[in-house]
Parts: C-alpha cells; structure tokens; sequence
C-alpha cells in the first residue's frame, strides 16, 4: 500500500508539472514529436508502470501528451526488433541497423559511449605526492574498434551501469598479454557493495600475444555496475602491453527503444536484423549501411570490415617473400618467389619492385634428424623403433638400446607439419597466413605482417611426453626440454617472446627479450607431463601506425629441440636396462634412483647421498654426488640440507641444528615506490630444510600475505612457484585501489641445492662477507648455496642464491632475515641473490666446553660444585647444565690446627738446640782460656821436638786433644776483607793435659 502512495503521489507531481508546464507555455507553439521522447516510469508493486513525455528542452513548447498507462514491466521484443514507444509494440529494424532485443552492445570505440566513465586512482593512495607522479592522465582511450587500458600502475576503471529487469549476463572480448598488470572485473550492486564472485570470474586469464578471448559473467536483476579494472607495479624502463576491450554486450534489459546503426565497415541489408555482417575484402562501408560500396580495385583496396579504400602503394621488396619447391629426384630445390596474399602493391608503376626471377636450383638441406629420404624427393619419418641422423637411411637401435623420442629441426626447406604459423593484429583484423613465419634453408624468420604493431605467431603443439623405458617417472623432475636457438635485429622498440600454454588453460610468457639480440640458445625444461603448446612471438613496436617504417626488423630461429616427445622421432639409441629373465630380451623400466650399470645392462641404485641426473648417461656417472652438508631423497631426484651441519677447526668440532630456524623464512623487503608513488613490497620466502614436500611457495592470485606456509602450499594454482627460494611483488591493499592484497609476478630464484659450508665459494657461486660485517669470529657463518636452472635474458646461467647463517644469541630462534644495505633488492647484479639470516639457532648445539666449574667454600665439612655457561654463550640446545652438587672437603679449623702445632714443635726444637750448642761453646772457651793462660806464664811458646810420637810414649796415654774449628760467618767475612793482603788463617786448638799446650796458625 505504502508503494502503491508514493506511485499515486510521484504521478500527480508528474501530471501537476505538466499543467504547470501548459499554464505558463501560453502563447508557446504546439509541441511535436521531434521536441519530447518517451520515457516509462519506475514500476509498482502491481508490476505496471506508466509511459509519459519528456520535453527535450523544458518550456520551448506546449502541448505534451498526456500520461498513458504502459506495457507490462517483463515485456521486451524479439532480436532485431524494438519498442516503438508511441505505439507501444515492438517494431521491425530499419536495414543498416540491428537490435539485440532485450540487449544492448558497445562495438564502436571511436569515442567513449555514453554511459561509460573511466576513473584513475593510485595504488599508493598518498594525497601528498607529487602532482607529476599523479594519475589524472591516465584512462580507458577509445582506438575505433577497442578500447585500450593505460599503460603505467595506476588504477584506473572503466565503469558502466545498467538497470535489468530480469536476470541476465554481459560478455566481453579481450587482450591481455602481459601479467606485469593486473586484470579483474567484478559487479557492485547500486549501495556500491561488491557482489559475489569467484576467483575464476574475477580475475581475467592471460591470452595470447594476438589473441581474442571471451569472458561471460551472469547478472542479477536490478542496478549493477560493471568494473573493468587494471593496475600493477611497473618497474624501471619496463614497457608495458594494455589491456584491449571491444564488443560488450549486455542481456537481460526490459526493452530497447531504438536499434542501433552497424558501425562503419559492417552492414544489415534486411529489416529485422540481430547482427551487422563484415563488408568483405576491397569493399567498404560508413555508418549505418545497409550494403557495401566495392573498391577501384585497380588503384584501390580495402580490408575486410573496412570503412574506406586505400590507395595501392607501389610494390616494394616486403609484399614478395621466397619459399623453396619441393626436392626432386636429384635432390635439387627451386627457389621461388611469390606476391604474398592479398596482392595489396602495384607493380609498374614509378619507384615499384618487379618479382624477382622463379627457377633458379639449389641443392637440398639434408633431412632433419629422424627424418630419411625415401627417394620421392621428400623427407618422411623414420619407422617407430628406428633412427636416423637424416643423412643416413634409417636402421634399428642395438640389442640392450632404444630410441629416443623427439623433435630436432635445424633445416627448414619447408615448415614442419605440426608447426603453425599466423600473424594477428592487435585491432581486429587477423593476417594472412603467409605473413606469419617463412623458411629459409638454414633458418626461419618473421615475414612482413599487415603492419609493424602486429603480432606474428609460431606454434607447435606437443601432445605429451614419454620417458625412455629404463627412466621411473618417480625418480625424475624432468620430463622433457626445448631448446631452441636465435637472433633479432632490430630499429625500433620490438620485442620477442617465449610462451607457453600447458593444458590449454592459460598463456604465459615463459621469457621475452627487447631490441636486437646476438644469436644464443635458450632452453626451457618441463617439469610436468602433459600437453603443452609453445609459442615465439615477434612484434616489431607496440605503437599503432598505418605507415610500415621497420618492415626490415625481423627474428630468426635458427634450431628447436624438443626431447622426449610423445609423437617425435628417432636421432639416436640409448642403453636401457635389460631383463634379468632369460626369455625376455626387451628394454625394462628401472625402479626409482636407478641407473644402468654400462658392462651388465642392469639397474644399480644411486649411491647415498647422489640425484641421478635427468640428462645423466649409462652407468655410474649418471648419479652426481651431493654437495656438503646435503642428503638425497629416497630416489635420488634432489638433494636438500636436513638441517644439520657439522664444521671441525683444529681440535674442536661444531654442531649445528637449524631445525630451530623453522622450515621456511619469509622476508618483506619494502616498502618501495613506483614513479607513479604505488606502493609495493617484494616477498622472498625461503626453505631452508627438507625436501620436496617442504618447498618454499610464491602464488600469482589474490591473497592475504599474513597467510601461513601451510595454507600457502594448499592455495597453490597454477602458476604457482614452488622452489626452495622464490620472490613475488605484494601490492598492499587500498581504499581506492584493491580491496585486498595482491600477489603477482612470481619469480623462481633456487631449484637446486649445492651444499652448506663455512667456505666464501662453491661452484663457482660467490659469497660475499663484506655485505655482512661481522663482530667476533668465533663462531662461523654458515653459507648455504642454490642455484636456478632457469636461464634469463640478462642471467644465461640462471640465478643463485646464498643465504648466510649466523649465530647471535641474543636473537630468537626464528632470527631475522634481511638483504644486504648495499643491495635492498636482496641482488647487486640481478643474478646472484644474498640473503642474512641472523638467529640464536644458527648458533652450534652447546658441548662439555660451553661450561666450566665454580668450587664453593668448604663450610661444615661440605662443599658445594657449581656449572655454569661460559660466556659469552655462544651455542644452543645439546648438552644441560650439570646439576648442583655437594661434596665433602676438609675445613681451614684443621689445618690451622696441624700448623699452629707444627709451629709450637719447631719452636721447642730450636729452643734446645740453641741450649745446647751454648753449652758446648762455654766448655770451649773455658778450655781456651786455660790454654791461653798457661801460655802467657812461660812468656813464650813451646817449640816441638817432634811432630811424631816419641819412644816411650804411650799413644794411648796421651790426652791431648786437636780441634779444628771451622771459621764462623764473621770470621768468613773478616777473610774476604783481608784477602788482598793474602793472609789466610785456620786455628787449630790443641789441649793437653799436660801443663804445656801449643797453638800454631
């Protein structure tokens, strides 16, 4: 009911204004039906609505038809018809128009359509940039037949809204060739929320250089507002190639209440039409034709879906090219030249090339390997089970070998039959084929194309690929390579490009290179088995002209391999395992991690710690050892570090455990800033331990990089790099910009492990420690090194990797991970990566030499022994402290006793010896002194008879005594004073008991 008031309220103020509009239109003319349209009002509950008239200008005249009540709200017409609002009933297209019926569609891009808005912000979202770095001139521009997107990382959206009143769908055709932008579309109701959508309808797949893809999403019923969007991270002097958007078309509106003229170069030539058909070749059209108008064709020519002729120019040495004629039984070729299709030049005229001369012979190129010539001129396949260098007739492999399987072209008389050749324009029109690639004997190259901004495409399709019978597809990482060689030589900005598309899923450039480049060999290696479709793209500028200035840039592919293709032929045998079983003599597989031993022909397992390389030849030096410090896995595919390092220096020995680091380390390394002020970061997740199941995983998707490493590997998609070390560009999200992170341009940096060592070098790998000053040497850094088999325009070799280790125990455990100062993009020269990651656990597993004892004070008869660490502690985990313990011990109360009496007993000693001797020594003077005495009353001394006994003497009787007396400490002194004069005295005492005593000195 409330409805039902407002509808009854809003048609009174309508019919009121229109009485207003005649009350003050006096005197005005009377209106016609060339001063008003008719518009239906909004729909009631009921499902009715009304029709009423529209003045285009307000006021000019009077006389407006009255409010009439309108068709039904569901009603809508036929395709090729529209409602004829006066009458109300659906009516016939006029020719040279066309009508979707309950649709609308947009194919002409001459100017921005109504309806249509582009609108530019930044990723950065800094209002306080620098007005130059803004992106106010950046939009969607109209180029006639598409649209084109902008060409830098603003974030720029082409908006529309439509009202539908039923459920419906629009559908678009699009470009987008390079992933340095990103491309989504997605749907907002009218209060501006996002509708849902899944990924795979939001996020546009990547196409062909060339190609035109479709992409259809449903609609709701009611306002929906369609977003186009691009945007990105453009780095340095990058070109960039925009996204292209033509024909979009919309179902599901009530009515049209028009038909839509056909845009120039198409026509409808009966009423009623849906669709405009293309004018074909040397014809024309202008807007809304009903026929095309045919060229002069004798001056003139046109395109298909043209809108005008063009004057023929004269020929000139690129609208010819030269093919060889097939070999004849003489094993000559004809050199022949023809006008490439559509004939467009003129010849005769002032300043023409003439065709040069057909005829002339040359000898045949040899066969390609796998190839014969069976004698018909022609070059056929070797036989299955055969092989052929193509020089030689075709002949069956040895016993205990077999062939292997794949494709090796170096001549080119002739394109090979499953290769394919086209040329696209970037507008609409597709070239002919001869304007794609040409043979030339000793290689291919581009031909001329329609213009210099087109693409020109080779193809070859490789519907799988099949190891050879004595290779286990659970032993190896390689399932096949192409390889191929080439050159460019180049005027302009033009570039070539490397894709590939597995599975026919979605395109993407593998490598592209700009500019002249020398001839060099580029391979590419297959790590999954299944259909996969390369392609090289050659585009001479990315600048639409219609004048052919760089008509001489051109590519040159010299030879492609592709090896171990399921449908290739034989150049070669290779051993393979035989049966041990004496009835069967036939090639078998070989379990995973085996080789073929080259004396017995039977499958020996790899060594320990050996991968059995994937190009690796019989017999033991197929298995490659390890690095240091890595392990293989089970069957020998790779090799990895299971986190554990030992280094011994002299007599001492380090162990390290870097399980404490965690299985992967992540770093983002920012913020950094476009020339535009877009933000973005760049993620390197490493795994440092474990093996395949432990990879390191960067994803090309919308993700959240707060995401763990588990949901990580789970959210891997297809074009998911899963590596030991990989690098992707996190553009954060914005208000204006992306509703939520994004996650691109994922780059592999370290598929293979080399090994772990304190050493500055290994395999030719560089560390460099001065990125890194250290402060003590005590322990090591530990340097790990990787290296990606992925060769690169400006890395030929493909990049590596080291990460160095160093024990700092005042970190945590997981540590940090940083890039050099000197080189914040984690690379000085682009190919070599250097990593820091400091942590307590690099630190080495702690030891009995981490600890020493500390003795307590004996107190009570106990002492207690305490460990501690030594510091500074430079280890982790390994050995405990020892517990505290308490021993017995012997208290200073003892021994102060034991001394204190020792003291008193030394002390008495020497008491009683002094006693003595001064006893001894009064007897002595006491006996000199007599002697002295006696010898004073005699006033001389005796002089001996005899110094013998004389007769009659008793020896025995005699008493007398004869002491020598060693000379004192002062008398030894008083000796040494008086030794200059040469006196030197000894006395000697002699005692008598006889009243006579002599003394002599």
């Amino acid at each position: 009911m409330r409805s039902s008031a407002r509808f009854v309220a809003r048609c009174a103020l309508i019919l009121l204004h229109t009485l207003c509009l005649m009350d003050g239109a006096k005197g005005q003319q009377q209106c016609t039906e060339m001063d008003y349209y008719y518009e239906y009002t909004e729909c009631d509950s009921t499902g009715s609505r009304w029709r009423v008239a529209i003045p285009k200008h307000p006021g000019s005249c009077t006389g407006l038809p009255q409010p009439v009540r309108g068709t039904e709200c569901t009603f809508s017409c036929k395709a090729g018809e529209f409602l004829e609002m006066s009458a109300q009933e659906c009516t016939q297209c006029a020719a040279g128009s066309y009508s979707l019926g309950s649709g609308i569609r947009f194919d002409q891009w001459d100017t921005m359509p109504s309806g249509f808005s582009s609108l530019a912000t930044s990723l950065g979202n800094d209002l306080h940039r620098d007005a130059q770095l803004s992106c106010n001139s950046s939009s969607w521009v109209p180029q006639g037949n598409y649209l084109e997107s902008n060409r830098d990382e603003c974030t720029v959206s082409l908006i529309y809204a439509v009202h539908l009143k039923k459920q419906g769908s629009v559908s678009f055709e699009y470009q987008y060739p390079d992933k340095t932008l990103l491309f989504e579309f997605f749907i907002q109701n009218d209060q501006c929320q996002e509708m849902d959508q899944s990924a795979d309808t939001k996020w546009l797949k990547l196409t062909n250089h060339g190609e035109w893809a479709t992409h259809t999403v449903d609609l709701k019923s009611g306002t929906n507002i369609l977003y186009w969007r691009t945007g990105g991270v453009v780095m340095g002097s990058n070109v960039v190639k925009p996204v292209l958007l033509k024909n979009i078309q919309i179902e599901g509106v009530a009515y049209t209440s028009e038909c839509f003229p056909c845009k120039a170069g198409t026509f409808s030539r009966a009423p009623g039409s849906s669709v405009c058909e293309s004018c074909p070749r040397d014809t024309y059209s202008g807007h809304g034709a009903s026929s095309c108008t045919p060229c002069n064709t004798s001056t003139q020519y046109a395109e298909e879906e043209s809108a005008e002729c063009k004057n023929r120019p004269p020929c000139s040495k690129k609208d010819y090219f030269q093919i060889h004629a097939p070999c004849d039984q003489e094993g000559k070729t004809k050199v022949m030249y023809k006008w490439i299709e559509p004939k467009i030049c003129l010849e005769g005229v002032s300043g023409a090339e003439t065709l040069p001369e057909s005829g002339e012979q040359e000898e045949c190129p040899p066969c390609n390997p796998g190839f014969y010539n069976n004698d018909t001129a022609t070059c056929s396949p070797c036989p299955t089970g055969t092989y052929s260098d193509g020089l030689k007739p075709c002949q069956r492999c040895p016993a205990g070998t077999e062939p292997i399987l794949g494709y090796e072209y170096k001549w080119w008389n002739v394109l090979p039959s499953n290769m394919k050749t086209s040329c696209f324009n970037v507008g609409n029109s597709k070239c002919d084929r001869m304007s794609g690639w040409e043979a030339a004997r000793d290689h291919i190259h581009s031909g001329a194309g329609g213009s210099d901004n087109d693409y020109l495409i080779l193809n070859i399709h490789v519907p799988g690929f099949k190891l050879p019978t004595s290779v286990s597809t659970q032993s190896v990482t390689e399932f096949g390579r192409i390889t191929f060689e080439f050159e460019t030589a180049c005027t302009a900005d033009c570039e070539f490009y490397f894709m590939m598309d597995i599975n026919r899923k979605s395109t993407t450039v593998v490598q592209s290179w700009e500019k002249t480049q020398k001839r060099q060999t580029y391979t590419h290696v297959m790590t999954k088995n299944a259909p996969v479709s390369f392609t090289w793209a050659f585009q001479r500028t990315n600048q639409p002209s219609d004048v052919r200035r760089y008509v001489n840039d051109v590519a040159r592919i010299f030879s492609i391999t592709v090896t171990n293709a399921v449908d290739g032929v034989s150049s070669s045998c290779r051993a393979c395992a035989l049966s041990t079983q004496a009835s069967s003599s036939g090639c078998v597989p070989c379990p995973p991690g085996h080789y073929i031993d080259s004396v017995t022909s039977k499958c020996l397992e790899c060594p320990r710690n050996s991968y059995l390389q994937p190009h690796g030849t019989s017999g033991s030096d197929a298995c490659k050892a390890c690095g240091p410090a890595s392990r293989s896995d089970k069957d020998h595919k790779l090799c990895y570090s299971d986190c554990h390092f030992t280094h011994t220096e002299g007599n001492v020995t380090l162990t390290f455990d870097f399980s404490l680091l965690g299985s992967a380390g992540s770093l983002m390394n920012g913020p950094k800033f476009t020339s535009k002020g877009t933000k973005y970061f760049h993620m390197f997740n490493i795994s440092l331990c474990g093996g395949q199941d432990h990879m390191a995983v960067c994803s090309d998707n919308v993700t959240d990089v707060s995401v763990s490493s588990s949901q990580g590997e789970k959210a891997e998609g297809p074009s998911a790099v899963k590596t030991f070390i990989c690098q992707s560009t996190i553009i954060p999200a914005s208000r204006q910009g992306f509703h939520s992170a994004l996650s691109s341009q994922s780059i592999n940096l370290a598929d293979t492990f080399l090994g772990a060592t304190v050493d500055d070098n290994l395999d030719g790998i560089q560390a460099r420690p001065a990125l890194f000053p250290k402060k003590s040497k005590k322990v090591p850094d530990v340097n790990f090194f990787y290296r990606s088999l992925e060769g690169t325009s400006s890395c030929e070799s493909g990049r590596s990797t080291v990460v160095t280790l160093r024990c700092n125990p005042e970190m945590s455990t997981k540590g940090v991970v940083s890039v050099p100062s000197e080189c914040p993009e984690g690379t000085c020269d682009g190919c070599t990566f250097h990593f820091f990651w400091e942590s307590s656990g690099a630190c080495p597993t702690c030891t009995e030499r981490d600890y020493h004892l500390i003795e307590g004070v004996c107190k009570g008869g106990h002492q207690d022994m305490l460990y501690v660490w030594t510091e500074p502690k430079l280890c982790i985990g390994g050995v405990t402290l020892p517990e505290k313990k308490t021993v017995p011990c012997e208290g200073m109360e003892f021994w102060t006793r034991l001394g204190a009496g020792m003291g008193i007993f030394t002390a008495v000693l020497l008491v009683c010896l002094t006693c003595y001797f001064w006893k001894k020594n009064k007897r002595l003077e006491y006996k000199y002194s007599r002697l002295v005495m006696s010898a004073n009353k005699d006033c001389e001394m005796p002089v001996a008879d005899s110094c013998a006994v004389m007769e009659g003497e008793n020896e025995g009787d005699m008493e007398d005594e004869v002491v020598y007396t060693k000379p004192s400490l002062l008398g030894k002194l008083k000796a040494i004073a008086s030794k200059g004069n040469g006196e030197r005295y000894e006395n000697v005492q002699l005692n008598s008991s006889h009243s006579k005593a002599l003394v002599w000195s």
